[in-house]
């Protein structure tokens, strides 16, 4: 079973959608799935002009069905919502193919800390995008509450996991005050980390990242320590070294970086809010609190064997498997409801 994924998000990003992408697609192909991408880094791109690392696909209608024929795919996934996702979705709907697609970034949130356009505009946008899709692929359940409560329809379940021999407890001393407080991920306003930067902390507070608003806030909070990207074996490092991850973000659907701590026994500190919440939800292995300050000095006290094993229960496997089931279903539910049909353009795999 041949599947494309378009995304617009890939190499050499570091978020969690790259991540979720690469390590879902690793363990799909263990499980007989061959997982082909179609990237950005087929076509010319330009830099964002307020996120300059982040460069932004310009493909055409052409280069993207010859990329597509040229593929064959049994199925087509489309991740992002972006130039290369509308393109190929607009494909899709041309030759009457079946899609999936998933909901990973709260654009409304993000465009709403950047750009005075209501939210409601760019809700309705992503209606119009999802519409269409076979099953748009939520990470939690909240979160596919949310998005039927939004108007979205074939809202269906897809997990996420950790590599758990990646990241896992070793003793790692940074050579800072103790407690460290550590923070990881995408250095921008939509991160919310002027929040965690803010706290009256014992110890020291550090942030694992890059992004835009990293000099800014260097600038700000000079007492922080900003140890810049960090990947592979760096990174674990930089997780088991910490006593509590704190991750201030209201804006996430998921929180990956949550579950890497976890697995590497660190407790979390955060809002309670979509992301963090559906992650731990009832479990022991950290605080959520509209206080961060007291999340994260409750954290202190939890059991960082109880969040090692709460993070082995989410595997790569499982998020494979689950998204491996919800493309199939489409698939077959498609060729049951053509069958009588006479086709009206390319078979995926013709």
């Amino acid at each position: 079973m041949r599947i494309l994924i378009a995304t617009d998000a890939w190499h050499p990003q570091v978020n969690g959608v790259v991540r979720t992408l690469t390590m879902m697609a690793e363990s799909a192909r263990n499980l007989g799935a061959d997982i082909g991408f179609l990237t950005p880094q087929s076509f010319r791109t330009v830099a964002l002009p307020s996120y300059r690392d982040l460069r932004v696909a310009l493909p055409n209608p052409w280069q993207i069905a010859h990329l597509i024929e040229q593929a064959r795919p049994d199925n087509i996934h489309i991740a992002t919502e972006g130039p290369i996702g509308i393109l190929v979705r607009r494909y899709c709907c041309r030759y009457g193919l079946p899609f999936t697609t998933s909901f990973h970034t709260r654009f409304p949130d993000y465009v709403a800390a950047r750009v005075p356009v209501p939210e409601s505009w760019v809700w309705a946008a992503l209606r119009r995008f999802h519409a269409r899709s076979g099953a748009v692929m939520a990470a939690t359940s909240a979160l596919a509450a949310e998005l039927r409560e939004r108007g979205f329809r074939n809202v269906v379940l897809w997990p996420r996991g950790v590599d758990a021999d990646l990241f896992h407890p070793r003793k790692i001393d940074l050579g800072l005050p103790r407690p460290v407080f550590l923070s990881v991920g995408r250095v921008a306003v939509e991160k919310n980390l002027d929040a965690f930067l803010e706290l009256d902390l014992p110890g020291s507070k550090v942030v694992v990242g890059d992004g835009p608003a990293r000099l800014e806030l260097e600038r700000r909070y000079p007492e922080a320590v900003f140890l810049g990207a960090r990947h592979g074996e760096a990174l674990a490092d930089a997780y088991a070294a910490a006593d509590v991850f704190v991750f201030p973000s209201c804006t996430d659907t998921y929180g990956l970086v949550v579950l890497e701590a976890l697995a590497s026994g660190v407790p979390v500190a955060a809002f309670p809010v979509t992301g963090p919440r559906d992650v731990i939800g009832a479990a022991p292995v950290g605080m959520l609190d509209e206080d961060l300050r007291r999340a994260c000095l409750s954290a202190l006290t939890v059991s960082r064997d109880d969040c090692r094993a709460f993070a082995l229960s989410h595997t790569w496997e499982a998020c494979a498997r689950a998204f491996i089931d919800n493309v199939m279903r489409v698939r077959a539910e498609h060729d049951a409801a053509a069958a009588p049909l006479r086709p009206r353009g390319p078979s995926l795999a013709a």
